[in-house]
């Protein structure tokens, strides 16, 4: 089992990394500008999050390239999110142009709509950490919401037909609940995916 974690720029990344080292999997770390063929032979990708603005063309390297043609599962997180979103014809905003009009940094109660895949087994209810200033405002009928909360519409999504998910939380940080979980729920995803 290998997941390659693609790194875009985020400081958590190396928390995503050390998450999936504990729960047993093989993993590294590389640019977002490495080539399909460099990492085709992996199991599964996740996507780290950003300091750029997807709302404002911040560079995701080569993570359309891999969302088109990478056969595995992957897992976005927070501006990985925003790209997935944005990817499959959803639409991406500055948090600013939100409801609660501010970029979101701290604990948020996210509430689950759907406990398959990566929220098996959990409750209904939990704290994230949250560190963003855009945010998934729409999405296309290729993706589905799993889960949201009271400041953002799509905290998680999945496409419908693949194993392709985001959320726009951090579960690799200490101050998200339940992030151990999500992420062995995601290996388990992948262990398993044919």
């Amino acid at each position: 089992m290998k997941i390659i974690v693609i790194d875009n720029g985020s400081q958590y990344t190396h928390r995503i990394y050390r998450t999936l080292q504990d729960l047993k999997v093989e993993t590294k770390i590389v640019p977002n500008t490495t080539p399909l063929e460099q990492i085709k032979d992996a199991d599964a990708l996740c996507f780290s999050g950003s300091g750029g603005l997807v709302s404002q063309g911040a560079s995701m390297g080569n993570c359309p390239i891999y969302l088109e043609k990478f056969k595995g599962p992957i897992l976005g997180m927070c501006a990985g999110h925003q790209l997935i979103g944005e990817f499959f014809g959803g639409k991406v905003r500055s948090a600013s142009e939100s409801d609660s009009g501010t970029p979101e940094y701290g604990k948020t109660e996210i509430i689950i709509d759907k406990h398959e895949g990566l929220f098996k087994g959990l409750p209904v209810k939990f704290a994230v950490w949250e560190s963003h200033n855009d945010e998934v405002s729409e999405i296309s009928p290729e993706l589905e919401l799993l889960a949201h909360s009271d400041t953002c519409a799509f905290e998680a999504i999945k496409h419908i037909s693949r194993p392709i998910y985001g959320v726009q939380f951090h579960p690799e940080v200490q101050h998200s609940q339940f992030g151990r979980e999500i992420y062995a729920n995601f290996v388990h995803i992948a262990k398993t995916y044919k």
